[in-house]
């Protein structure tokens, strides 16, 4: 339990986490925030605004905690082939594992990202960004052919839904999936090569 004192951010947002997952999106209150931390709800208030701050707040946190590495995957060396492959299967790989091992608080998530249009598009911008980089790396080394960047990356990301749409999830336990993923890779690949 946290004083009011010693209260951090990352705690109040952890202790929303607990609380979505206890209660569902539509019981889950700032009160049972404040009663897990065992401070009062104005100590909440005090970091976040309203209640729908707080719940931006949180969905911000699980959408940038879950596509972290991806960051380091677009700007490191290497092949960017290999690098645009590694991209889309870790972001399939952790949507997945989000899916399966915690299908209850993904389905929060859901209902969370769903009210925060904002954060979802801003979040969407910069995954495709990074898949841009990628791109434009592999066009300056001669891996991949001259395309419109932009609208490459944004294909890219919209090609590969079916791996990382959460509407999609259901189908993420198919022991095929995986073998579906690199056929699609493939066909990609064949998309954006210099010898296409």
């Amino acid at each position: 339990m946290a004083t009011d004192s010693a209260l951090t951010k990352e705690q109040i947002l952890s202790a929303t986490e607990d609380a979505l997952r206890r209660f569902g999106p539509t019981k889950a209150t700032v009160v049972d925030v404040a009663r897990t931390l065992g401070v009062s709800h104005g100590s909440v208030y005090r970091f976040f605004s309203s209640k729908a701050a707080l719940r931006e707040a949180v969905t911000e946190r699980w959408l940038a905690r879950a596509h972290d590495e991806l960051r380091f995957i677009a700007i490191e060396p290497g092949p960017a082939a290999e690098r645009l492959h590694r991209w889309l299967a870790t972001l399939f790989a952790a949507k997945r594992k989000k899916a399966l091992d915690d299908p209850q608080l993904f389905a929060t998530y859901l209902t969370l990202v769903g009210e925060t249009s904002g954060i979802v598009d801003a979040h969407l911008d910069t995954l495709t960004d990074q898949i841009a980089q990628i791109i434009q790396d592999g066009i300056e080394k001669g891996e991949f052919r001259h395309t419109p960047i932009a609208s490459t990356a944004r294909a890219v990301f919209e090609a590969t839904a079916h791996f990382h749409h959460p509407a999609h999830a259901s189908g993420w336990s198919d022991p095929a999936a995986e073998d579906r993923f690199e056929t699609l890779w493939k066909l990609v690949l064949h998309g954006l090569a210099a010898d296409a």
